[in-house]
């Protein structure tokens, strides 16, 4: 009898008719964060707890998008679209707008100076960046050979890794 063993991080993502494209996936998170945001911006000031809880939450997910969108889908895009195109080289400025506002919100308290000013920040650029994605980067991409079901099954298996590392 033969057996076989395999790492979680080494299996490969499988072929699934259910599973979202890569632009549908990304298009998903980018709902998900900006009805965080909105629900964040109903809560009063004297809901410090949930505005920590969701603000923390926010960020997880933040935390896990950017990395499958660095590690997975601006590489493959970047062999695909024109190298004279800029939009990448600008996600991944607004990437790292984003991740210095994040790292300072998890070390800061609602109670603290400008905790509200910087999920409002950080919630504008998002905005602005999931702006660009979906009228400029995902048309663009559709219309290469780039597999997007197959890329889509890639950040949706690395963002299931990345999610049990990431506690909200």
């Amino acid at each position: 009898m033969r057996t076989q063993t395999h790492s979680r991080t080494a299996a490969a993502p499988r072929k699934s008719a259910t599973a979202p494209d890569a632009i549908a996936l990304l298009k998903a998170d980018h709902k998900k964060v900006s009805d965080m945001f909105a629900q964040y911006e109903k809560l009063g000031d004297r809901a410090k707890v949930q505005k920590l809880k969701l603000a923390r939450k926010i960020c997880g997910e933040l935390k896990v998008h950017t990395q499958i969108e660095e590690e997975i889908l601006y590489p493959a895009a970047r062999a695909y679209l024109p190298k004279q195109d800029d939009l990448l080289d600008e996600a991944q400025v607004e990437h790292n707008g984003a991740k210095q506002l994040i790292a300072e919100l998890d070390a800061m308290q609602p109670d603290d100076d400008y905790f509200d000013a910087k999920v409002t920040v950080l919630s504008e650029y998002i905005k602005h960046h999931v702006k660009e994605e979906h009228e400029e980067m995902f048309p663009k991409l559709r219309k290469t050979d780039l597999d997007l079901q197959e890329l889509g099954m890639r950040l949706a298996f690395r963002k299931s890794e990345l999610a049990k590392q990431v506690s909200p």
